[in-house]
C-alpha cells in the first residue's frame, strides 16, 4: 500500500507526535508498505508564535496537490491541524478523496493555559477539521470518550509503543547528583505544568531533560534543579537509565509517549490520576503510584521495584500499533 502521511510536526522538534510518527514510518516500511511524509521541510516557514521551534509552512496547497499527485496514494492520514494537514485536507475534499486523521495535542486546552480563550471555541474547529475524516484516530479509549462527549465522529484507537532495545535499564552512577534522583522528561512549557514537580519537596535532585519556552525562566527560578536541555536518541535513553523515579505532572497530555520510554528503563512512575498515566498504568501499583498530591506519589513511586516497570512496558510492542494504524484506515466512515 502506498501511504501518504502529512504532519506539521517534525525534525528538529522533540516530542511524542514526533517521535510516534518517525516510528510508524519504520514499522509501515519493515512490513512492506511504502511511506511517503509530507513534513515542513521543502516548504517556506515561519516561527510558530510563543513557539519558535515549531515551523509552519506557508502557500502549501499547491505543492502539497503536486505530491498527492506524483505519489498517487492508496490511503491518506493527517496527523496534524497545522497549516499542511489544512492543505492536505482541502486537496483530498476537492477532490473527493477519502482521508483519516489523528488527535495528538489538546490544542483547546494549550491555548485556554496561555491565553485564557475558552476551550468550547477551538473545539468547534477542530470538529470542523476532522469531521469529514473516515476515522479519526485517537491514542486512548479516555480520549476516544472525551471528543465523542464533544461531538467528534468516526473515532477509532490507535495506541502507541515503546522501543524496549533503546530504552532500558542501564548505569546510574555516571551522573553525579545526589539519590534519589526524581527525572522529567519533555517540554518545558506552562501546559506541561513542570513547575508542578519543581515545586515539590523532595529528597536527593530534580533533573529535567527537554526544552521550550518556560526552560530560561524555570532555570532561573530553581537553581538547585539541574536542566539539561533537550537529548535524543541513545543519550535521552542514558539519562533515563540513570533516575530513579520518573514523575509527570501533566495534566493535558493525551497519551504521555515518555511514560512508556521511562517504565522501559526501570524508572516507576508518579503522576496525577488523569487521561494518558491512566490509560497506560491504570490500577497497577506496581508500576506507579497515580495520587493527586503528587509528591506522595513521587515519594511512594520510591519503593516499586525496577524490573516490574521494565516488564510491564515490554507488552507494548510498535508492531502492534502500526498493525491498528493499518486496520482504521481501511475501515468505511460511520457517519
Amino acid at each position: 500500500m502506498r501511504i501518504l502521511i502529512t504532519t506539521d510536526a517534525w525534525a528538529p522538534q522533540v516530542n511524542g507526535v514526533v517521535r510516534t510518527l518517525e516510528t510508524l514510518g519504520h514499522e509501515l516500511t519493515r512490513l512492506g508498505h511504502e511511506v511517503r511524509f509530507v513534513t515542513p521541510d521543502g516548504f517556506r516557514t515561519i516561527p510558530m508564535p510563543t513557539y519558535p521551534e515549531i515551523r509552519l509552512a506557508l502557500f502549501a496547497r499547491r505543492a502539497v496537490g503536486r505530491v498527492i499527485d506524483a505519489f498517487k496514494p492508496d490511503a491518506i492520514h493527517i496527523a496534524t491541524e497545522g497549516p499542511l494537514g489544512l492543505a492536505t485536507r482541502r486537496n483530498c475534499m476537492r477532490r473527493g478523496f477519502s482521508f483519516t486523521t489523528s488527535f495528538h495535542t489538546r490544542f483547546p486546552e494549550y491555548i485556554h493555559a496561555r491565553f485564557g480563550v475558552p476551550p468550547s471555541l477551538p473545539y468547534a474547529g477542530l470538529r470542523w477539521f476532522h469531521g469529514p475524516a473516515t476515522a479519526v484516530m485517537v491514542a486512548t479509549r479516555t480520549l476516544e470518550r472525551d471528543l465523542a462527549a464533544r461531538g467528534f465522529k468516526n473515532l477509532r484507537l490507535w495506541s502507541r509503543g515503546v522501543d524496549t532495545d533503546r530504552f532500558k535499564p542501564g548505569p546510574k552512577d555516571w551522573l553525579d547528583l545526589p539519590r534519589p534522583l526524581f527525572l522529567y522528561v519533555g517540554r518545558v512549557a506552562i501546559e506541561k505544568s513542570v513547575e508542578d514537580f519543581l515545586r515539590l519537596d523532595l529528597p536527593g535532585s530534580k533533573l529535567v531533560v527537554g526544552d521550550g519556552p518556560q526552560l530560561a525562566e524555570l532555570r532561573e527560578r530553581y537553581p538547585a534543579v539541574r536542566f539539561t536541555g533537550p537529548k535524543f536518541g541513545a543519550e535521552l535513553a542514558r539519562y533515563y537509565a540513570a533516575g530513579d523515579v520518573f514523575v509527570f505532572p501533566s495534566r493535558t497530555d493525551t497519551f504521555g509517549l515518555v511514560v512508556l520510554e521511562a517504565l522501559a528503563s526501570g524508572l516507576p512512575v508518579a503522576a496525577y490520576p488523569v487521561q494518558g498515566p491512566n490509560d497506560i498504568i491504570g490500577n497497577n501499583s506496581a508500576v506507579g503510584v497515580l495520587h493527586e498530591n503528587l509528591e506522595v506519589a513521587a515519594r511512594h513511586s520510591l519503593r516499586l521495584k525496577s524490573d516490574a516497570c521494565r516488564a510491564f512496558a515490554a507488552e507494548f510492542s510498535w508492531e502492534a500499533c502500526t498493525r491498528q494504524f493499518l486496520m482504521n484506515l481501511a475501515q468505511p466512515k460511520t457517519s
